[in-house]
Formats: C-alpha cells, structure tokens, sequence
C-alpha cells in the first residue's frame, strides 16, 4: 500500500501594529496556534506544517511589500509550498487587486490556499465567488477605517491638537503634546530675525552652517534618531512658513489656535511671511532671474571669513553679482571686502579646465563641489583647497590613466602657468593661482591671472616619461632580450596594442624628440595623440602632422 503524498503547507501570519508583539503569546503566536491545529487535522491527507515562519508584525494589509510574504512567495516560485493556510484571508491581504495577483501566482505554482476560519475551496467557481465576496468586504472595512482615521484626525486638528510627527525646533513633546524649548525658542527666533536682515534663504543658510546651527535633534518611539544636521533652503522655507511657532495648528490650507504656546512674536512672523513672499515675486513683463552662486559655502576671504552672493540692480535692470565678505568692522584698504562673482568664477574654470580637472561644460555649470573644498581669496592669489583622491580619480580618467601617484602630481604640475603652485597636504592638494587685483574703497575686483597660459617652456611629463619608456624598450628588442614586440608585450605584462603605440614614439624626428624634451612642442601635441594617431617613419611626413595639430 503506497503511502499518501506529503503535502506542505506553509503558515502565514500577519498583524498590522507592532503594539503587544513584545509579549510572550502574542497575536501572531495565536494565529499560528490554530493554523497548526488545522494543519495537524488533516495529517490523514498528508498534510505537514512547514517549519519556517512567515510572520509580518507591524505591517499592514494594505500592500504586498512584506518581508515574509515577499519570502514566502519566493519558496512558492521554487516549488516547495503546496498549501498556504491563514487564518483569516485579510491577514494574507485587504486589496481586492493584490490578492488577486497572490491568487495568480498560486494558480500558477499549482498551490492552494486554505482560510481556517472561512470554509471554502478557489479550485470552484463558488469557492472563488465567495472569496471574492469576503475579499471585497475586507477592503470595504479597510477604507472606512482609513476615512475613520482621517477624519479623527482633521476634528483633533481643529481642536489645536498635535497629532505626531516630527516635532519643529523650539519644542519637545511631553503626554502628546508640544511644550516649548527655551534654548531651542531662542534659535528660532535668531533665525526669524536673520531672515529678515539677510534677505535671501540661501544666504541663510550659509550663515547658519557657520553658526553651527543644526536641525531639531529628536528620538522616535521605536528609538531611531532623527535630525542633526546642517540645515538646506527646503528645510528652512518650510521652517520660516510654520505657523506652529504662532500657536497654530494647520490642516489642508487652513490654520487653527494650537494647544501649545507660541515662541515667535506676531509681527516678526508677519514680516518675514512678507519678505517671503516679496521675495516670490516678478516684475511684470520679466521673467525672473535667478542668482546662481556656485561657489557658495567654499569662498572665504584674505581674514578667513565666509563671503556670501549678493548683488545690486540697476535702474535698467541689470542685476550685477558679487560675493562679498560677511566681515564687520574697519578693515584694512588692502584687504578682500567684496569681487565680481564672473571674475572670480572665470578664473577658477579657466584654471582646472586648463590642469584637466574639469571640462568645458563641469566648469560652466559650477559642478565642482566634489573636488573644491575650500576657496581662499587673497590680495594678490587664489588658493584652492582640492580633494586628493577626486582630483586623482579625474586625471586617471583622462590622460594620466594607470600612472602612479608621483606621476599624476608630476602630470599635474606639467599643466601649471608661470608662477601657479601645486603642493601636496595628506588628503589635499593646494593650487594657489596668482592674481591682480585693483583695490577701492577697501573693495578689490581680480582683474586677470598673471601667466595663466603655459609657459614658453613648460615639459610635460607624461609625454617624457612615455618617450623614455619607447627608447627602453626600443634597447631591449635590438640587443635580443627579447625576440618580438609580442614577447615584450608579454614580459610587460600590458596588452601588445599600447606597447606597440608606445614604440614608435622612438622613431621619432630627432628635432621632434628634442622639442618635447624641452617643453617646445606643438601646445596640442600630447600622449593621446601620439598614442592615437597613425605615426609615419618618414621625418618629413612626421614634422608635417604635428604641425597641424598645433
């Protein structure tokens, strides 16, 4: 007599809050108490409980994105489920349209699914009627549950309630309600008041970051730490426009007296809802124009102090940009107050487009804050504070790829104008570049950088070190330590292509290799295009094609 086949039957579990899950029985463990017991009836039939748990606490009905659901349908798609038992359907899913899709993947892997509180079977028509019937009940009593909640929750905001959430700086929670922060009131107010003086969200930002001032630090029921950090101009528009520090509650547009006590006054409230909304506004029949300041938050003065954008408008419209130091006080008339934020922006993207730190189009768009970070504004230089490993990792994407370190700084500095700097710190790199400057009324506008183009005669040292490399290797094939460029591609251990690329550097035109040793040649000529290009033996030929590339 054979015996019975083994059917699996895998028990999932489901409750939608985390609340009582700590205890020793909860409701999981109920749940899975009866399946077991359902299971355990039909043993006659074959039917075995698998050992794993699919349980999902504190995850709702609502969605299929549930850990162990998402597990259990996995062990469904590899064939080793044959039953799925639950005790009520809605712990599987309270969405008619998932549960459809569920039922569409059961069907498919041949799997049945069993409720041990509702008695019925989807292999029938009526089965799946009556499926479907309690499936559309249970998404009923899901959506007016959410409309229950929903409209609790507007009638508790009209009463001035809190209703949870992140609590806004200046306030703690205590018994559910927002109870003022004195400390944190006083940061609020000074940066309501900041608002007003400085005039623009951006600027505050930058001021605040150089106060030190961070957003609401505060700790969730489950724990989890929130906040802390440096605070961005969404963050502070939504800060600046909360009614709650007038003791107010809002729902849906509309605002309503809060329980809790308000910590900015009224008036200054008011006044900085109108700058905001000064702010916002357009001069008919021009389109507005925004400032953009790339070099925001890296760009400090000759005293170390921050400089802000800003600019002035003209009576034909004009708007003219400027960052200008935040520096109070007398200061000396050989010292940096304010320059053209076009000078200085130039200036800096002619320069790393020159040394191939950026191209055209990084510099144009301001897209450097990865390998800036700090800019220092001299009388008479710039100094630029760059990011080691960015700045290694872009010239190793260009020309300087597979060089040592030694070699990129060498590369780097092969790149420098005449009295333009590269030293190295631990994990920095600083690239002072020498500027004229015409200083009045202790304000300083860059004219130009003295020897910002190469020097006459400026080595590069890639190309050299390339060059050296084609002699070398040139000794080796014609004294027979090596019998062929592939024997030599191998013992190199680099692809036979380069190593052949590189070779004919060594039968270049005496003159030509001269040139290079010295720094003279062609401005354009450089390794990618020796590498690249077709190179003839005739020196004549050879002269003729450099020539173009200059």
């Amino acid at each position: 007599m054979t015996s019975k086949r083994q059917i699996r039957c895998a028990i999932y579990t489901r409750k939608s809050s985390e609340e009582g899950l700590e205890q020793d029985f909860n409701s999981l463990d109920a749940q899975r108490e009866a399946c077991e017991a359902y299971v355990a009836s039909q043993k006659s039939e074959g039917w075995v409980a698998l050992r794993e748990h699919f349980d999902d606490g504190g995850f709702s009905g609502g969605t299929l994105e549930r850990p162990a659901l998402q597990r259990l349908l996995k062990e469904i798609e590899t064939g080793k489920v044959d039953v799925v038992v639950v005790y009520k359907i809605d712990r599987l899913s309270r969405s008619l349209m998932d549960f459809a899709k569920l039922v569409e993947v059961f069907e498919r892997r041949s799997v049945t699914f069993v409720s041990v509180t509702q008695s019925f079977n989807t292999t029938t028509s009526m089965g799946r009627l009556t499926l479907n019937v309690l499936l559309s009940f249970a998404q009923f009593e899901r959506e007016v549950t959410g409309e229950r909640i929903r409209d609790k929750f507007a009638a508790s905001k009209k009463k001035g309630m809190w209703m949870g959430g992140c609590p806004p700086l200046g306030y703690d929670i205590d018994s559910r309600k927002l109870v003022v922060n004195a400390a944190e009131a006083k940061t609020v107010n000074l940066i309501f008041r900041r608002y007003l003086d400085l005039g623009c969200v951006r600027t505050l930002r930058d001021d605040l970051a150089e106060r030190r001032i961070i957003s609401k630090v505060w700790t969730s029921t489950s724990g989890r730490a929130h906040g802390g950090t440096p605070f961005d101009r969404g963050a502070l528009y939504c800060l600046l426009k909360n009614r709650a520090y007038v003791g107010e509650t809002t729902h849906k547009g509309k605002s309503y007296p809060g329980e809790h006590k308000g910590i900015v006054a009224r008036e200054l409230f008011n006044a900085v809802q109108e700058q905001l909304a000064s702010s916002r506004r357009r001069t008919p029949g021009k389109a507005s124009v925004p400032q953009e300041a790339p070099l925001a938050g890296l760009i400090f003065d000759d005293r170390g102090t921050a400089m802000v954008p800003t600019y002035s408008m003209k009576p034909d419209g004009r708007r003219y940009c400027y960052y200008a130091s935040r520096q109070s006080g007398e200061r000396s008339s050989r010292a940096i107050a304010r320059v053209p934020a076009t000078a200085i922006e130039d200036l800096l993207a002619a320069a790393l487009t020159r040394l191939d730190l950026a191209t055209a189009e990084q510099a144009k768009s301001g897209d450097l804050r990865s390998l800036i970070q700090r800019i220092e504004l001299g009388t008479d230089h710039v100094s630029l504070q760059l990011d080691r490993a960015e700045a290694f990792r872009r010239w190793r994407a260009g020309e300087a790829a597979g060089f040592k370190e030694r070699d990129i700084i060498a590369y780097g500095r092969a790149k420098l104008g005449t009295d333009e700097l590269l030293t190295e710190e631990k994990e920095h790199l600083i690239l002072a570049l020498p500027v004229r400057a015409r200083f009045r009324g202790g304000r300083a506008q860059v004219l130009s950088a003295p020897g910002t183009g190469p020097s006459a005669r400026m080595p590069d040292a890639p190309l050299i070190k390339a060059l050296a490399k084609a002699h070398r290797w040139r000794a080796m094939l014609e004294v027979g330590e090596v019998g062929s460029v592939e024997a030599l591609a191998g013992k190199l251990k680099q692809e036979r292509k380069h190593v052949g690329a590189i070779l004919n550097l060594a039968f270049l035109a005496p003159d030509l290799t001269k040139a290079i040793l010295n720094g003279e040649q062609p401005q354009g000529l450089r390794l990618a295009h020796l590498l690249a290009a077709d190179i003839p033996l005739s020196w004549a030929e050879q002269r003729a094609m450099f020539r173009q590339v200059s």
